[in-house]
């Protein structure tokens, strides 16, 4: 007889039972996967089968190859194409980062707009001069998949242009005002913008020009007749082709575009002399608006600040026509090219034909200028020639300046007749 044992212990589980144990088992070691992975685990648990202990990943595809181009002042403007995981979820981010080799190197991550995560599926970033290459890594969450391709090669140029040389005329005049040339240096082929303007920048003219080859630039016919007279200044800045600008080089020039005038002619009678007759040591003095250039007058003369005197024997000649119009003439040993004009003495100084004045020693005829005070002085030698013995009246003389007289930048002297605005004589 057999007896059979009654198993006194706890009923064996069920097939369903151990089913669902197992689909727990598999969700919770699912989840521990995901939570311990981070940032960098390339897959996530999506759903769970209806087999026993059987589960289904997502993985996030690798990124796509972007392309970069190069923009304005170093920076680049990186493009790519959307994203997905396995299971054609899109990604939610890109993490941009850029090498400086097409292999190996160090990974940098990308700024300006690249910085973090970026949604969207351009953004620019701020490179530093150098040759770059672009990467993009789509990620969902806290999963990122795997890091793309490189882009090609993208050249950044992020340091600006040196200051330019600039070379402007030292003086501006009247007579070249309207057409000014300018040239200097700057990096070849980068544009050069050239600003003119006055004192206290109340008048501005811009020009741009490109720098050659050679970095060789001019900016010619520029038109400075609206500036102010006085300093004016030139400020030239040069942008390279990628959009660097630099640092201004400057110069200036001084304006002067006002002509000389006469203002005065005055006659005098030496200390002591007979009051109304010409004679010997006698002055003609002519004032003028501003200082001349001295060696228009005398080709000896060329200081435009110290005093400049003609005094030699017989080198300075004064001479009083039958019309009573004074001239001087000057010896080719004291100045090879002399010029000043005529004096009207209006008054009936000379009787008998003419009248010559020089002589040597504390005789002579001399001539002086005198920059400070803007004046010509001839003070006349001993006399050849019987005077008129009747005392003139005061009366304005005239000044007429021979042609080729300038001020000290250019500006010439008219030539048209100048009444004196004092009555005098000798």
């Amino acid at each position: 007889m057999i007896r059979r044992r009654r198993f006194l212990g706890k009923p064996a589980p069920r097939p369903e039972t151990m089913g669902r144990w197992n689909r727990f088992v598999v969700i919770v070691v699912g989840i521990l996967l995901v939570s311990w992975g981070g940032p960098a685990a390339s897959a996530f648990w999506s759903t769970v089968s209806s087999g026993l202990g059987a589960a289904k990943a997502d993985t996030v595809n690798q990124g796509a190859k972007p392309a970069a181009a190069v923009g304005s002042a170093g920076s680049v403007t990186v493009t790519w194409t959307a994203s997905t995981t396995a299971a054609a979820r899109p990604a939610t981010g890109y993490s941009i980062a850029r090498y400086a080799s097409a292999t190996g190197g160090t990974k940098v991550a990308a700024v300006g707009t690249c910085t973090g995560t970026v949604a969207a599926l351009t953004c620019t970033d701020t490179a530093t001069t150098g040759t770059w290459y672009y990467t993009v890594t789509p990620m969902i969450s806290l999963w990122q998949g795997a890091e793309s391709l490189r882009s090609t090669a993208t050249v950044v140029d992020a340091t600006a242009p040196a200051a330019p040389t600039v070379n402007a005329p030292t003086n501006v005049i009247a007579s070249t005002a309207a057409s000014i040339t300018v040239t200097g240096t700057a990096e070849a082929n980068s544009t050069v913008l050239l600003t003119v303007t006055d004192a206290g920048s109340v008048h501005t003219v811009t020009k741009s020009v490109t720098a050659n080859g050679s970095g060789n630039w001019t900016a010619s016919a520029l038109n400075l007749s609206t500036l102010n007279d006085g300093i004016i200044t030139y400020s030239a800045v040069a942008t390279d082709a990628a959009g660097n600008t630099g640092q201004p080089g400057t110069d200036t020039s001084s304006k002067d575009a006002t002509a000389p005038t006469v203002t005065n002619v005055l006659l005098s009678n030496r200390a002591g002399g007979s009051v109304g007759e010409i004679e010997k040591d006698d002055l003609v003095t002519l004032t003028f608006s501003e200082a001349l250039d001295a060696s228009t007058m005398c080709s000896a003369w060329t200081s435009d600040t110290a005093t400049q005197t003609i005094s030699g024997n017989n080198q300075v000649t004064v001479t009083v026509n039958s019309s009573n119009s004074l001239s001087v003439s000057v010896s080719s040993s004291a100045c090879s090219t002399f010029r000043l004009g005529t004096v009207a003495l209006v008054g009936n100084y000379e009787t008998s034909g003419s009248l010559t004045f020089k002589g040597s020693g504390s005789n002579a005829s001399v001539l002086q200028w005198n920059p400070t005070a803007k004046t010509l002085t001839m003070t006349l030698g001993s006399m050849t020639g019987t005077p008129n013995s009747t005392a003139q009246s005061a009366a304005a003389a005239k000044f007429t300046p021979a042609s080729g007289l300038r001020d000290i930048v250019g500006n010439p002297l008219a030539t048209t007749q100048f009444t004196s605005p004092t009555a005098s004589r000798f």
